[in-house]
């Protein structure tokens, strides 16, 4: 019998009977996995990797990106800008879309930032706590006196 990954329910209802399946993970060909997350970076060695894969090329790709987009709009809005008066709508509506744009990059960039971050403080957060709770295990007791 192939062992199921979720819950089987059978609706009750008028003598027709449906099944529903709820499913506990993906399935493995959307990314799922029956062994955890095999992609997880987890060790301080794999943290540090990935935290230098996005200081060294994605926020730098990112950065690029997102100025070649605001020179290219930049002219887009100029070109439609209104000369003597008369203009395109487009250009109005271009530069708000550009605004957008513009915060969107912005806030890729401050959470590229503060993923690395928190990649490279990860191993630090974690030997503080295990020595927090370490000392707290063996604190003196009334019975040691005795």
């Amino acid at each position: 019998m192939k062992e199921s990954t979720g819950e089987q329910h059978i609706a009750e209802g008028s003598g027709a009977h449906s099944v529903e399946m709820r499913l506990n993970q993906l399935p493995g060909d959307l990314g799922g996995s029956s062994g955890g997350q095999k992609d997880l970076a987890s060790s301080p060695a794999e943290k540090r990797t990935a935290a230098k894969a996005i200081e060294d090329h994605i926020e730098p790709d990112a950065k690029k990106s997102g100025k070649w987009a605001d020179a290219d709009t930049g002219a887009v809005v100029k070109e439609l800008a209104a000369k003597d008066g008369h203009g395109w709508l487009t250009s109005g509506a271009v530069k708000k879309a550009h605004k957008t744009w513009s915060e969107q990059v912005q806030n890729l960039m401050n959470r590229l930032s503060s993923e690395k971050t928190a990649l490279r403080s990860s191993g630090t957060v974690l030997r503080g706590t295990d020595l927090e709770v370490g000392s707290g295990v063996r604190a003196s007791s009334a019975l040691d006196t005795l």
